[in-house]
């Protein structure tokens, strides 16, 4: 179905923090469940959404908003189909609206994973990803 969210990465400042706060909210009053962890990172799911949880690197900490940053790193969403993918592409391209990874395309994400990445105004990452077929 197009638009469902597939699933939404946040880089944090204190991961240890986030991981109480988050895993008591999310597997204790709803019903998401561990689907990975990591050094670095966690990730709680729901049906076919996850939200991932991310270690801001140190570096990153200070400044000001990039979707490295502490806070929303990008937003993916799931659509029926390639041609949806191709689709949109190209009202990307006609609006001039940055496509990332413009080399890759639409294999950015791996062999497998066809999709299409662009920044919003505020340079927020969004992903459009075809469902399997």
């Amino acid at each position: 179905m197009n638009g469902i969210i597939h699933h939404i990465e946040i880089y944090v400042s204190d991961l240890k923090r986030t991981i109480l706060f988050w895993d008591w909210l999310l597997t204790k009053k709803f019903t998401y469940e561990i689907y990975q962890q990591w050094d670095r990172g966690i990730s709680f799911k729901l049906g076919e959404t996850y939200i991932v949880f991310v270690q801001t690197e140190k570096k990153y900490l200070s400044n000001p908003y990039n979707r490295r940053n502490t806070g929303l790193n990008h937003l993916a969403f799931h659509c029926s189909s390639k041609e949806f993918v191709d689709t949109l592409t190209k009202e990307l391209k006609e609006k001039n609206i940055n496509i990332l990874y413009a080399d890759k395309h639409p294999y950015a994400g791996g062999e497998n994973y066809y999709a299409v990445f662009f920044e919003d105004p505020d340079r927020i990452k969004v992903e459009v990803v075809a469902d399997e077929e």
